[in-house]
C-alpha cells in the first residue's frame, strides 16, 4: 500500500469516528448528558395517585421553587428522608415551595403508595412513575434522589442519597429559603 493510501484509509477512519461521534451526540443527548448543578431541569411526566389520576408535569410548577424527590415505597433511605421533607413541606411550603416526590415503583403499586402517605403523614404532591422514565431523564443513580429547581427552572443542588437532605437540613433549608425570597418573574 502507497503512502497516499494510507493517508486515505486513515482519513476515512476518522471522517466514519467523527461521523459516529456527532450522531451519537445528536441522536443521544438526554443519554450523554448529566443532570447536574446549573443544568435546566428536564421535564417530566408523571401520575397524580388519586382516583382518576392526571397527569403531571414539570410545567405545571413553572415559576416555582421546586424540591423534586424521586423514590420508592421499598427504598428504606427514602422511609428515613420522608419526614425531613415533610418538615420541609411544613415550614416552608406556605412561603411557595412545591414539593413533588415522584414515586418509581411499579404499575399497580398506587394503593401501597398511598399507604405510604398515608403511614408518613405526607401534605405534599405525590405522583407516581411507574415506567421509572424519570430515573433516565434525571440520570439518576437510585433513589432516593432530590433535585432542588429555582423558578428558572435550573438545578440548584442534585441530592443523591438521604444524608445530605436529612444530616443537612438546615443548610438544605437556606438554600430554599434564598431562592424563595427571589422574586417570580
Amino acid at each position: 500500500m502507497t503512502a497516499k493510501q494510507q493517508w486515505l484509509v486513515v482519513l476515512a477512519i476518522v471522517a466514519l469516528l467523527g461521523g459516529g461521534a456527532f450522531a451519537a451526540s445528536h441522536f443521544l443527548k438526554d443519554e450523554l448528558t448529566n443532570v447536574t448543578t446549573g443544568s435546566d431541569a428536564p421535564g417530566f411526566a408523571a401520575a397524580t395517585i388519586t382516583t382518576p389520576a392526571t397527569m403531571k408535569s414539570l410545567s405545571n410548577y413553572r415559576g416555582e421553587v421546586v424540591l423534586l424527590n424521586i423514590w420508592a415505597t421499598w427504598c428504606g433511605p427514602c422511609r428515613i428522608e420522608m419526614p425531613a421533607i415533610e418538615r420541609l413541606h411544613q415550614e416552608l411550603g406556605a412561603k411557595g415551595l412545591k414539593i413533588v416526590a415522584v414515586s418509581v415503583d411499579n404499575a399497580g403499586e398506587e394503593a401501597k403508595i398511598r399507604d405510604f402517605v398515608k403511614e408518613f403523614a405526607l401534605h405534599f404532591e405525590v405522583l407516581h412513575d411507574a415506567s421509572g422514565s424519570i430515573q433516565g431523564i434525571y440520570r439518576t443513580t437510585g433513589v432516593p434522589e432530590t433535585f432542588i429547581i429555582d423558578r428558572e427552572g435550573v438545578v440548584r443542588k442534585r441530592i443523591i442519597g438521604h444524608d445530605d437532605l436529612t444530616n443537612n437540613y438546615d443548610g438544605n433549608k437556606r438554600l430554599l429559603e434564598q431562592l424563595l425570597a427571589q422574586p417570580k418573574s
